[in-house]
């Protein structure tokens, strides 16, 4: 049963719940904590969730639409499997999966930039009336609520720091800041918004509809195919790290990527309704002239589903293999290990 409030102030959608222990990881106070039972309970959802359940509610109510979704089976999993991952640790290559761990606490760094984010007045971008719904509250909480929960906040750690310790406990701290570094570098990181950062995608919408609002929903549409399908990714670090014959500190690291899946389901879900309270509105250009949700939408959604399954896609495994290819580089059995390697890959891969 959801709430029936759907107004909520900036402060209560940051407010956590009371916490009978708070969390550490590798030494860091990160956000979250556990209740008197000892389960693990996400940051900032005490009104978050129930308020995401009810702005989801109302909409479906509205309008009688299904909420804009995909299955998760559409991904592929991911690049390095279970069983290559495993192999390669046994055979003392660890450095992919370190390089993977980095490479993921690292964009989960940038989720601070979400706040960023230059947001139109959304009353005068929609015919219908936007109020009491998840997209008036982007700039009240919940794209604040998203960047803390990436970035951390103040002396509080958030999920770049949880993957890092994650890292280092299960591989007992393997690199410093110079590793780190001539990793991102390998691995062709830039900042968003930074100079040398991917430009934006060519506007797929009417010249007379507000650019930024193209723009916010390009990025949500982006983020939820991101998070969707980063799931994979959660169940294959989850089973890696809580081998403890192949890594180190007991299944300390898998139980902290489950805490960090847990606390990206409201992301998800806000970002499932916001996308749909948009669709099933009608959309006003600065002529007068409306256009349909679903129509605006759609445009922007179809480009970013095939870019992630297609082009990002594509770019991901080229980056994971160069990985597994650098780690081999100069190894006296790379020929056998990389014929191995690849024997356990799957189809979509090996192709």
């Amino acid at each position: 049963m959801t709430s029936s409030q759907t107004d909520y102030s900036e402060h209560e959608l940051l407010e956590s719940h009371r916490y009978a222990e708070p969390l550490y990881a590798g030494g860091i106070r990160c956000h979250g904590g556990f209740d008197d039972d000892g389960r693990y309970v996400s940051p900032r959802t005490v009104h978050r969730v129930p308020a995401i359940e009810s702005w989801e509610e109302v909409r479906a109510e509205a309008f009688g639409t299904p909420q804009l979704d995909i299955p998760l089976d559409r991904w592929p999993p991911t690049v390095l499997n279970v069983a290559q991952a495993n192999f390669l640790i046994a055979n003392g290559v660890p450095g992919p999966i370190i390089s993977t761990l980095t490479r993921i606490g690292t964009v989960e760094g940038f989720g601070g930039f979400i706040r960023t984010l230059p947001l139109p007045d959304l009353s005068r971008c929609f015919d219908e009336d936007v109020r009491g719904t998840a997209m008036a509250h982007l700039e009240r909480g919940l794209y604040e609520a998203h960047a803390r929960d990436e970035a951390g906040f103040e002396d509080e750690g958030g999920h770049k720091d949880m993957w890092f310790a994650a890292r280092d406990i299960a591989f007992e701290h393997p690199v410093d800041d110079d590793d780190v570094l001539e990793m991102l570098q390998r691995m062709g990181f830039s900042r968003p918004g930074s100079a040398s950062a991917t430009p934006p995608p060519p506007r797929v919408l009417p010249d007379d509809v507000d650019a930024d609002l193209e723009g916010v929903i390009e990025f949500m549409a982006r983020l939820l195919l991101i998070e969707i399908s980063a799931f994979h990714t959660f169940a294959w670090a989850e089973e890696v790290l809580s081998d403890n014959d192949l890594v180190a500190g007991d299944g300390e690291s898998a139980r902290l990527v489950s805490y960090i899946r847990s606390d990206e389901t409201p992301h998800v879900s806000y970002l499932k309704t916001t996308l749909s309270e948009m669709r099933d509105r009608t959309f006003l250009g600065s002529s007068g002239k409306r256009y349909p949700g679903t129509e605006m939408v759609g445009r922007i959604w179809d480009r970013a589903v095939a870019d992630s399954l297609g082009a990002r896609r594509e770019a991901n495994v080229k980056l994971a293999l160069g990985e597994v290819e650098h780690a081999l580089d100069g190894h006296p059995r790379r020929a056998d290990l990389l014929a191995e390697f690849h024997s356990l890959a799957t189809p979509e891969v090996a192709a």
